[in-house]
């Protein structure tokens, strides 16, 4: 019998959801969602808890080395909303690079990256409401080829501003689209390939 085909998905994963099936805590998990998923399928470019938007899952374990270890750098989009008004001089730091702590208390300072103010977040993300009740802010659109461990808010917070959404809705040409918070959908190989800008390569017999 020939091997059993891999299977692709992207979700948007609601806030307040952790980024895995199985977990010795009190969270809401992917298991939650009202989907039937396939075994052996795993999450991979996790989002925290308190991070909502793309995130994919699959039974091929190569696509997190394809597409996040690699020495191609993949795009990885994010609509944020942060606290109060931000200043023309924080937004040129962002854009430019900043110093974030990283993993092992190093100082780290970030490549250039595209970072633009977003007057209507609701054209990106229809799930972006913008009520009055979040107060003073700003909408970002910010795009990275690189993922340190929370560096979206670490890069907020080293210009004394606190990220109050964080949504994921892009990894290049993957989107979101108007895939609606808790819901799934199944991508063949060929377009979930394409989409991301990644080889397979043929598997050893």
């Amino acid at each position: 019998m020939g091997e059993t085909a891999h299977r692709y998905f992207i979700i948007n994963k609601p806030y307040d959801m952790v980024s895995q099936f199985v977990s010795s805590h009190g969270v809401r998990l992917l298991g939650d969602l009202q989907f039937n998923f396939p075994e052996g399928i795993h999450a991979i470019g996790r989002l925290d808890n308190h991070s909502e938007g793309l995130l994919i899952l699959t039974t091929n374990k190569r696509i997190t080395r394809l597409l996040f270890l690699g020495e191609v750098p993949h795009k990885r989009t994010y609509l944020v909303q942060v606290n109060n008004v931000l200043s023309e001089e924080n937004l040129h730091l962002l854009q430019n690079g900043i110093t974030i702590r990283v993993k092992g208390g190093t100082d780290y300072i970030t490549p250039p990256c595209n970072v633009a103010i977003v007057d209507h977040p609701e054209h990106l993300y229809k799930y972006a409401c913008d009520t009055k009740m979040y107060g003073q802010h700003t909408w970002l659109l910010i795009t990275l080829t690189e993922g340190k461990f929370h560096q979206v808010r670490k890069m907020l917070g080293a210009i004394h501003h606190r990220c109050k959404r964080l949504i994921r809705i892009s990894i290049e040409d993957l989107a979101l689209n108007d895939l609606a918070p808790g819901e799934v959908q199944e991508i063949e190989e060929d377009i979930f390939l394409r989409k991301l800008n990644i080889c397979l390569p043929q598997e050893k017999p």
